[in-house]
């Protein structure tokens, strides 16, 4: 069988089968969700942010989103194939490109849709680190689309992590878990990009603290 005919295969299957185990997973883990509100208070009038979440953590996101509809920003490899297959299949969009190939049309999309009735998806330290390092994207995209940033997380206490650049975090059933979604924050006026990052960087950070915290009531701690 010809490498061509097997990616084609993958690509036909390997979706389906991802949001089998994406749903399962979700049914199988004890979890808990922290800061809805600070989405809901946009949702609620009609209003659109862009999501931030480390690439390490992306896999079970999918899961506690309720909001109007998402574009995600994804990177244009195989693996960001499946990666937009699969979310297709959660009913939300992509956007493909990223820093190393595609992403300029990739911006100019994730701007235009802006100004549409979506949030906006991203991963700020994808499509090949640093891990949980901030690059300029959403820092950018918040400031000209004037939206907020909102930090989100996710944390359990049993797990597989992958030997990828992310340590990709795969978690296991029967355990806990914590979606965690932090404060937004808005670009403000005269404060130079990289202020700007740097505060994305620590609520980022801090969000991923805060959602750890709340697995140690039952004395346990994130993998």
């Amino acid at each position: 069988m010809s490498p061509r005919l097997v990616d084609r295969l993958l690509l036909a299957i390997a979706p389906s089968f991802a949001a089998v185990v994406i749903r399962s997973l979700h049914a199988l883990i004890r979890t808990e969700i922290h800061g809805e509100e600070h989405l809901r208070a946009f949702w609620d009038k009609g209003e659109t942010v862009i999501l931030s979440t480390w690439h390490d953590q992306l896999l079970m996101m999918i899961n506690v989103y309720h909001g109007p509809g998402a574009r995600i920003l994804i990177s244009q490899s195989k693996d960001g194939e499946l990666i937009a297959r699969t979310m297709k299949k959660f009913g939300q969009g992509t956007v493909r490109g990223s820093s190393s190939r595609g992403g300029r049309s990739a911006y100019r999309e994730m701007v235009s849709l802006g100004a549409m009735p979506y949030d906006l998806g991203i991963t700020p330290d994808g499509p090949r680190g640093p891990r949980h390092k901030v690059k300029p994207g959403v820092v950018q995209l918040a400031r000209v689309t004037g939206r907020p940033v909102v930090p989100l997380a996710f944390v359990c206490s049993h797990g597989h992590r992958f030997k990828s650049w992310d340590r990709f975090l795969l978690p296991y059933p029967w355990g806990r878990a914590v979606y965690h979604v932090g404060k937004p924050l808005f670009a403000q006026q005269n404060e130079s990009q990289e202020d700007f990052q740097a505060r994305v960087q620590k609520a980022m950070d801090d969000n991923t603290h805060e959602a750890g915290e709340y697995l140690k009531q039952y004395d346990l701690s994130a993998v």
